[in-house]
């Protein structure tokens, strides 16, 4: 049967839970990689683990004692960020492997923890995703969305110029602290699926992937978000049918896409600076004039 893959319980739950990561994660990467904290992602990863391990420590879910931990470890980064001048590099080291050692300690002097638990969260695992699991990403996906969409216009002139944003009048330190928990929600939603030591690439892949043929940042959200879900759930249908892990399969399409798109547009890229240079070279077609209707700039909102 061609649609097997979706009469197993666990398969249905996995594709839910790999559809709202496709989601999520490209949502919240592309202000991350507008503001240059590519890697953020990654260290939220390694303090969820303390919360991953505190979970089974204290025989509670480890999604929800992961998001508690990984927000306050988003926040701590962002103050070290905001505030750490010169030590500051030192500090986050210090905190990202602190939570992961943290995290293999905490899970391993739990009686229920072992190391295939470990495993299953550092790179996902489909058949571990429980309905309870499937609930909390629900919840904290529709946070997510909720961030990313309904405040994007903010959170756009957040990430693309702090001072600018704080001469209009936004509350800049707010919506840097706004990303930053969002970012951790994120990647306690993504753990499941692509994996604590794997999620920031799905965060950031898709976005500059999209960024290959897009030209504006509303195109891009759009574009990550499709190219998200997509890797997501091709993935996890493969990961059915071969044996693989969930999170280096999506990830690696991914990265697949990113270089098809790439390959794509750089032809497109010669095309339009051969177009410039007709232009610049006759002096009649530099009277360009705007629409009517639209300003200059258009493209770039949000």
């Amino acid at each position: 049967m061609i649609m097997e893959f979706l009469e197993p319980a666990f398969m249905q739950r996995a594709l839910i839970a790999a559809l709202l990561v496709g989601v999520t994660a490209p949502a919240v990467g592309v202000y991350l990689v507008q503001r240059r904290q590519a890697l953020m992602g990654d260290g939220i990863g390694h303090v969820a683990m303390t919360g991953v391990g505190l979970g089974f420590l204290l025989n509670s879910s480890p999604i929800w004692m992961a998001t508690l931990v990984a927000v306050a470890g988003s926040v701590a980064m962002e103050l070290i960020r905001a505030y750490g001048k010169t030590r500051g590099d030192l500090a986050l080291a210090l905190l990202f492997y602190g939570g992961m050692a943290g995290g293999v300690l905490l899970i391993n002097l739990s009686p229920t923890g072992s190391n295939a638990n470990l495993t299953s969260y550092l790179f996902g695992s489909l058949t571990t995703v429980s309905p309870e699991d499937v609930t909390a990403i629900s919840v904290l996906a529709a946070f997510v969305v909720l961030v990313t969409v309904g405040l994007r216009r903010r959170l756009f002139a957040v990430s693309q110029d702090e001072e600018f944003a704080r001469v209009t009048g936004l509350p800049v330190r707010a919506l840097n602290l706004l990303i930053a928990v969002t970012a951790a929600v994120t990647v306690t939603v993504a753990m499941r699926v692509v994996g604590l030591l794997l999620v920031s690439a799905l965060m950031v892949v898709p976005v500059a992937a999209a960024q290959q043929l897009t030209r504006s940042f509303r195109a891009t959200f759009i574009g990550a978000v499709l190219i998200g879900v997509a890797v997501s759930l091709s993935g996890t249908i493969t990961t059915y049918y071969v044996e693989a892990p969930p999170g280096a399969t999506i990830v690696l399409y991914a990265i697949g896409v990113f270089v098809l798109l790439t390959a794509l547009a750089t032809p497109l890229a010669r095309r339009r600076a051969r177009a410039v240079e007709a232009d610049a070279a006759d002096p009649a077609a530099c009277d360009v004039r705007v629409p009517a209707g639209r300003r200059p700039g258009d493209d770039a909102k949000v």
